[in-house]
This record gives structure tokens, C-alpha cells and sequence, in this order.
């Protein structure tokens, strides 16, 4: 069992930057891939980022790639989202989700076992 809880989201204008932080109870944390996902009202739950079990690969998706980088400290439990230069279509609800399969990255929301209660992220032009 594995609890997640986000923090760090807020209003932004755009160009700022916003540090996400996903923390994650139960001592399996180590072993799962962790991902971002984001919800925009009315739109689907997309993926924005994710990392394997020991940090060593990352993947993004096309519009945060250069802007965002996503990092883990295993040693504390927690997933970070750095994100820069925001723009007011990264407006939504961020969520964190963690996949059992450790060592691959999955983008697709199903394949994440996990999820946090999600912080809203505001980006104002």
C-alpha cells in the first residue's frame, strides 16, 4: 500500500516556475516507477513526467519537455516536479501516480496503481 500526498501548486504568471513535491508513505516506495499527470477542465487526464525506480531514466511529454524535470529522493520518500517557464496552458489539477513496474515508464494513467488527491496549478497570462 502506498499513499501519496501533492503539495506546491498555486498561482503562477506566466513565464514563473512552481516546484511540485509528491510525498509517499509505505516502504515499497523504492521499487515503483512515479509519474505526473495533469487534468485541464474538460480534458482528459494527460501525462507530463516520470521517472524509474532508481532515477537513472526519465521520460516527458512533448510540450513540458525542456521546462520540466522530474527527480526522486529515495531516501525521503518523495517525487519532484521543477517546473519553469509556465505557460497558461500548463493550467490544471497536477497529479502524482506511482506503477508498479519499477524499471519501465508507462504514460498511459491506466497503468498507474496509485494516486495522490492531486494540487491545482494556475498559470495566469
Amino acid at each position: 500500500q502506498v499513499q501519496l500526498v501533492e503539495s506546491g501548486g498555486g498561482l503562477v504568471q506566466a513565464g514563473g516556475s512552481l516546484r511540485l513535491s509528491c510525498a509517499a508513505s509505505g516502504r515499497t516506495f523504492s521499487s515503483y516507477t512515479m509519474g505526473w499527470f495533469r487534468q485541464a477542465p474538460g480534458k482528459e487526464r494527460e501525462f507530463v513526467a516520470a521517472i524509474t525506480w532508481s532515477g537513472v531514466a526519465t521520460r516527458y511529454a512533448a510540450s513540458v519537455k525542456g521546462r520540466f524535470t522530474i527527480s526522486r529522493d529515495n531516501t525521503k520518500n518523495t517525487v519532484d516536479l521543477q517546473m519553469n517557464s509556465l505557460k497558461p496552458e500548463d493550467t490544471a489539477v497536477f497529479y502524482c501516480a506511482a506503477s508498479r513496474a519499477g524499471g519501465v515508464i508507462y504514460i498511459t494513467p491506466e497503468s498507474y496503481y496509485y494516486w495522490g488527491q492531486g494540487t491545482q496549478v494556475t498559470v495566469s497570462s
